[in-house]
């Protein structure tokens, strides 16, 4: 399941919304200028770790890993992501949105407890 069509549609929308959601953020830690350098780094840098750290073999990705990590350690970084990205839209005072990405992500893992098994097996 974690590695059919609609389940990864699922996950890069949720991915988008997150990174979305983390800009958001950023755009609110600055003024003036400084909301620039925010709404744009702290998207990209999360998704930088999220292309880097990868399992080699994820049937659920390419299959490369720039930097290959265990099973665990992607888990791991993948819930962090989420939820700084959940803790985001709280920050924000978009509670509502904060819902709606915190119950689609658990939504989403739980329909993908395959993948996950698989990830705590690597």
């Amino acid at each position: 399941m974690g590695s059919n069509p609609i389940n990864l549609t699922v996950r890069l929308f949720l991915e988008l919304f997150a990174l979305f959601a983390l800009g958001r953020w950023g755009w609110m830690q600055g003024d003036g200028w400084l909301r620039y350098p925010f709404v744009l780094g702290i998207p990209l840098l999360a998704a930088l770790l999220w292309g880097t750290f990868a399992v080699r073999g994820d049937p659920s990705r390419s299959g490369k890993a720039p930097i290959p990590v265990p099973g665990v350690v992607r888990l791991l970084l993948e819930l962090i992501f989420f939820a700084l990205a959940t803790g985001a839209l709280f920050a924000t005072q978009a509670a509502t949105l904060g819902w709606i990405l915190g119950v689609a992500v658990c939504v989403h893992y739980a329909l993908s407890y395959d993948r996950i098994h698989w990830l705590l097996r690597q």
